[in-house]
């Protein structure tokens, strides 16, 4: 697979954040619908920290194996710092953002637009994180992962989406399709720009630290989207829908690596 077309597919990746997006204009969409896709998301999700947090593991292990004990403890620290980094640096940029949204004022419509804009700027972030493990992947020669990170980073992408402009739903706000396409821009953009960059940069520990941050980021959506799960209420559908979606994990896992990707 050339480096363009895996800058096309990281593209694609980034930008079905815009499949949630419109959620923001209907006024009574599916609950059912929605938490199906949010389940379905958790699980391809949960798969995914799996198969990220074992490749980022992988060269660590060898190092191990091989008893390069200073290779192996500098593997080990880039993982748990980039771990780190992902998962809690996002607690606390909500923590900031909730400390934003009580500070304004919480009536009008200028006030929900201001906090959507601020998710997508939160999403893009680590959405670029993302994207630098989906490029580095790629030139590492790991085209299956890569092909899963695209995958997996592609649907929960789209649940995304619901996150952006659910402060606008709840102000009974229906923004633009303007607004729309900024918002998904801000908060889908960067992986693409990620995926460009990564394939450039070359090197086990930058490999390592772009999958824990995208491990990082991935525990922390997975953590959002089953409270988003619990509170829908819908105990077997959800259930349901995240074993399919583990499932989904596991059968194109098989599909790329039988094809010799």
């Amino acid at each position: 697979m050339s480096s363009g077309q895996i800058a096309l597919l990281g593209a694609i990746a980034g930008f079905t954040i815009y499949l949630g997006l419109p959620i923001g204009r209907l006024r009574n969409p599916a609950p059912k619908l929605r938490a199906g896709l949010n389940a379905l998301a958790i699980g391809i999700l949960v798969f995914l920290v799996w198969d990220v947090l074992s490749h980022a593991w992988e060269p660590t292990d060898k190092a191990l194996s091989d008893k390069h004990w200073g290779t192996a403890a500098g593997g080990g620290v880039v993982l748990a710092v980039g771990l780190g980094v992902g998962l809690v640096g996002l607690v606390y940029y909500d923590r900031w953002n909730a400390r934003r949204r009580a500070a304004a004022d919480p009536e009008g419509k200028r006030s929900a637009a201001s906090l959507a804009m601020m998710i997508a700027v939160g999403i893009g972030l680590h959405n670029f994180a993302e994207g630098l493990a989906i490029g580095n992947s790629a030139a590492q020669g790991e085209i299956s992962l890569a092909v899963l990170l695209i995958i997996g980073f592609g649907l929960h992408n789209a649940t995304e989406g619901f996150g952006i402009v659910a402060p606008l739903a709840a102000e009974g706000t229906r923004p633009s399709w303007g607004s729309l396409a900024l918002l998904g821009l801000i908060g889908g953009g960067p992986t693409f720009a990620g995926t460009l960059i990564g394939q450039h940069l070359v090197n086990d520990y930058l490999s390592i630290a772009f999958l824990a941050l995208a491990a990082g980021s991935i525990l922390y959506v997975v953590i959002e989207l089953l409270a988003v799960a619990r509170r829908a209420a819908l105990k077997e559908l959800t259930t349901w829908m995240i074993l399919a979606g583990i499932m989904a994990g596991f059968v194109t896992d098989a599909i790329v690596t039988a094809g010799g990707a």
